[in-house]
């Protein structure tokens, strides 16, 4: 994968992660109703929404998709200091690189994008309480390929 390729990756990473925040809901939830398809348009799109507010792109997503507005408000219920959504952004996309077959193009981008953020991990990476942010890259690929949350 190409560094503009990672870049457009984090980018679409931080954007799910963004809409969930903003609307309150599991990440889970947002990849499910954009779908494979708009999370591989998003990353055709990278590129020139990098010039775009994330508030643009999150309103024009909502408002085309309908994502209402749920009670999963990781930001509201943190009793430290909220990581930003761009450091979050930043470990949904190495454990997507980590993942995602070799040689894969945009589609199964899209794919393993949408795998990661509707996994078990993905809630857990959300309880911004927890230590889960601060772990390693690698730690989450073991999660993640386990099935579960190591100790």
């Amino acid at each position: 994968m190409t560094e503009k390729e990672k870049d457009d990756l984090h980018y679409v990473c931080a954007l799910v992660e963004f809409l969930g925040r903003k609307t309150k809901n599991h990440r889970s939830e947002i990849v499910r109703r954009l779908g494979t398809a708009e999370l591989e348009r998003q990353l055709r799109l990278a590129e020139v929404n990098h010039c775009l507010t994330f508030e643009q792109v999150a309103d024009e997503l909502i408002a085309q998709y309908a994502i209402p507005t749920g009670t999963f408000d990781t930001v509201a219920e943190c009793e430290y200091t909220v990581p930003n959504f761009r450091d979050i952004g930043n470990n949904y996309q190495r454990l997507v690189l980590d993942v995602l077959p070799p040689g894969g193009g945009l589609a199964e981008t899209a794919q393993t994008i949408a795998e990661v953020f509707t996994s078990f991990l993905s809630d857990a990476m959300s309880n911004f309480n927890s230590d889960m942010f601060y772990q390693s890259r690698e730690y989450f690929k073991a999660c993640y390929q386990s099935g579960r949350i190591l100790e």
